[in-house]
């Protein structure tokens, strides 16, 4: 009887052993399936930069088959605490105009870009007659009179996520849009003040310059990494870019473009004369660059 009672007892420490084991066990997987889903923290980026832009897999809203005008999926979201926006403009009493976007439900991340769609989270594209000429990564942005023909043309912004579907509601992107007319160079309104037109700096980037940013692009990669750039307004920088494939480089906000022959290195100099945030892509490959931040 005494040696059954003693294997009744190392059996039952066995199995509490094993219980406890289990609970252990159990407890750091979900601790581990905490971790893999950031807890609240930063949103995971789901591809590099650098990279062609991809739509995330988030589970915010509905992506739609559609797309917007300018290719990217819409993101379905429920009317009610939906994101919206305003466009406002005035003329600057130097130069172009100054654009406000009133957003309502949203908020800009310039930091997620990239990122998995968050609610009422991302950046804004400014579209002037339907061709997109800047991303904004906040409420206010310059528009160069330079940048706008003589006549009469239309603004849109629309609303995206941080990977960069475009917000919707009932199918329809969220948007706001303004008219503009810009006057012919030289007459009222049109913000020369008599001076003749900067000519822009040749191409070829032989003139000396404060900064210098190297970048090569390869197999729809760009090295080093996108980052920002940053300057001093003033300053001269030169962008010197070697792409494996035939291309074009645009400074957004500067209006500046330069071809991209194939396997060649080309620079493009510019005067960093306006303070703010400027990509710089490709127009083929839509691939970011690197960012001017002009202080």
């Amino acid at each position: 009887m005494p040696s059954r009672a003693a294997g009744a007892a190392r059996a039952a420490r066995g199995h509490r052993r094993a219980a406890r084991s289990a609970a252990l066990l159990a407890l750091a997987l979900l601790l581990a399936g905490g971790a893999a889903t950031g807890c609240g923290g930063r949103a995971t980026t789901h591809h590099k930069p650098g990279t062609s832009h991809e739509q995330a897999s988030g589970s915010v809203g509905t992506l739609l088959a559609t797309a917007d005008a300018a290719g990217h999926k819409l993101r379905e979201v429920p009317a009610e605490g939906a994101p919206e926006v305003r466009l406002a403009l005035r003329p600057d009493s130097e130069d172009g105009w100054n654009l406000q976007l009133s957003v309502k439900n949203f908020r800009f991340t310039p930091d997620s870009t990239g990122g998995a769609a968050l609610p009422g989270a991302g950046h804004a594209h400014l579209e002037l007659d339907g061709r997109k000429i800047a991303r904004l990564y906040g409420p206010w942005f310059h528009l160069p009179a330079a940048q706008v023909p003589e006549g009469a043309h239309s603004l849109t912004v629309r609303l995206y996520a941080d990977d960069h579907t475009a917000w919707a509601v009932s199918g329809n992107p969220v948007e706001g849009a303004a008219q503009l007319t810009a006057p012919a160079p030289g007459t009222p309104g049109g913000h020369s003040h008599g001076e003749a037109p900067s000519q822009p700096p040749p191409a070829s980037g032989q003139e000396q310059a404060d900064r210098t940013v190297t970048i090569t692009v390869r197999d729809g990669k760009v090295s080093p990494a996108p980052a920002r750039t940053e300057l001093r307004r003033g300053e001269r920088v030169a962008l010197r870019v070697t792409s494996d494939r035939a291309d074009t480089l645009h400074v957004h906000g500067y209006d500046k473009e330069l071809a991209l022959p194939a396997g060649q290195e080309a620079t493009l100099t510019l005067t960093a004369d306006r303070t703010g945030l400027f990509e710089v892509e490709t127009h083929e490959s839509s691939l970011v660059l690197t960012q001017l931040l002009v202080r």
